[in-house]
């Protein structure tokens, strides 16, 4: 029986050590071949800044089985062309918001949300139209932005201009071959969102599958358009629906306080477990402790992106597993005042603790997995991060506190376990 507890109290040092190493400000990065991770808070947009974009999408045109594949294709884009923006972090889901189907979309740390708006928002619909039998207008072809493998930014070799080459397909380069072969020494029009960009005329049969678009671009349009192109045309429409802009002061500010009432509270809940307990209310707190170094490791390592709502689901987490300590405490008292020998109390108060605190625990989690999958942005924050510090919570009062009681049968320090 005490080899076991020293072999648990091990495990629970082990633990200890390596939620410490990835709790550490500069702490440890995985690395694995080319593999690359570093383990940090990712903060969510109310702590770090940024903007808060609601899409609506327009599926007036989608069948209804088709709906859920076009929101997927549309998340899809969006994500192509934010990353292309360079943001770190962002979060795009979709969600249903009264009959409307919609994207939540939120970028933190951007600088400028107009440049975003415009990226995410454009249809980026490219066509090659060729002339039509009177020579006066131009109609569509096979050939599409759907053919494209690659957009990249060159500069013209003669004015130094910036355009946009691209690299089509296997079939876009057929497309494009038979294309120009029969268009020598006419004009080819590449349309962007039903605008023509340029219409350059056509010397000799391309078969490489390499073209340039010019137009009068300037560096940035030159690189959007690109970005556009590499992540692909929007299957739908979407409009910009809602925008709030957070600074990233207010996130600061918010942080500052939520961790000054949480630390104030864990003081608070110290002094009433030492004081009422305490000895086993000393190590509850060690419990606690180890526990709150599990689960913001558990953050970093997921990654959990971490919002003021989150925070507050981990200090109600702190709360909760305090409450299972307490009952666990109360039942130890019980045995005890039945005349129950230390350890006997200790292991009866477990086992009779643990129905109580499976059942409000599971009850818990059950209404996360609701908020999480029946709300979105904020809530969802609260729930995972409310959900992790449960499952922690259980770990840290059953196998935890019930170690380190173990630890103190025998010892000088049994004398002081009794709880009044």
């Amino acid at each position: 029986m005490r080899r076991n507890v020293w072999i648990s109290f091990g495990i629970i040092v082990i633990i200890t050590i390596i939620s410490l190493l990835i709790d550490w400000p500069k702490g440890p990065a995985l690395s694995i071949g080319s593999f690359y991770r570093e383990f940090s808070i990712h903060q969510g947009l109310d702590l770090k800044g940024g903007a808060h974009l609601v899409f609506e999408l327009d599926t007036s045109k989608v069948e209804q089985k088709q709906t859920s594949s076009a929101t997927q294709s549309v998340i899809n884009v969006i994500d192509r062309r934010v990353n292309g923006l360079g943001v770190t972090e962002p979060l795009i889901q979709s969600a249903k918001i009264g009959n409307k189907e919609s994207i939540i979309v939120e970028l933190p740390g951007i600088s400028d949300v107009n440049e975003a708006i415009n990226l995410i928002g454009k249809t980026a619909q490219l066509k090659f139209k060729e002339p039509d039998a009177s020579g006066q207008d131009f109609v569509d072809t096979e050939l599409t932005g759907a053919n494209l493998r690659n957009a990249e930014v060159q500069f013209d070799q003669n004015t130094g201009d910036p355009q946009v080459s691209i690299q089509f397909n296997s079939d876009g380069t057929k497309l494009f071959a038979a294309l120009t072969q029969k268009n020598i020494q006419k004009p080819i029009a590449i349309e962007l969102d039903g605008e023509i960009i340029s219409a350059p005329t056509v010397q000799t049969p391309i078969e490489n599958g390499q073209a340039v678009i010019t137009g009068k671009f300037s560096i940035d349009e030159a690189k959007k358009l690109a970005i556009e192109l590499n992540a692909g045309a929007l299957p739908v429409p979407i409009k910009l629906v809602e925008q709030r802009n957070i600074g990233p002061t207010l996130g600061s500010e918010s942080v500052k306080k939520s961790l000054t009432a949480g630390l104030v509270g864990l003081i608070l809940i110290a002094l009433f477990m030492i004081i009422y307990y305490r000895v086993p209310g000393l190590i509850a707190i060690f419990a606690l402790i180890i526990y709150s170094l599990i689960t913001i490791a558990l953050f970093k390592v997921i990654p959990v992106t971490l919002t003021l709502t989150g925070i507050a689901g981990f200090i109600l987490s702190i709360g909760m597993a305090v409450d299972a300590n307490i009952l666990i405490f109360e039942r130890m008292k019980e045995e005890l005042l039945a005349g129950k020998t230390t350890g006997l109390a200790i292991e009866e108060g477990f086992r009779r603790a643990w129905p109580s605190i499976r059942d409000s625990n599971f009850s818990s989690l059950i209404t996360c997995l609701i908020l999480y999958y029946g709300t979105s942005g904020l809530v969802r924050g609260f729930a995972v991060t409310l959900a992790l510090g449960i499952i922690v919570s259980m770990f840290s009062a059953i196998f935890v506190t019930r170690t380190f009681l173990r630890l103190a049968i025998g010892t000088g320090i049994e004398k002081y376990l009794i709880v009044k």
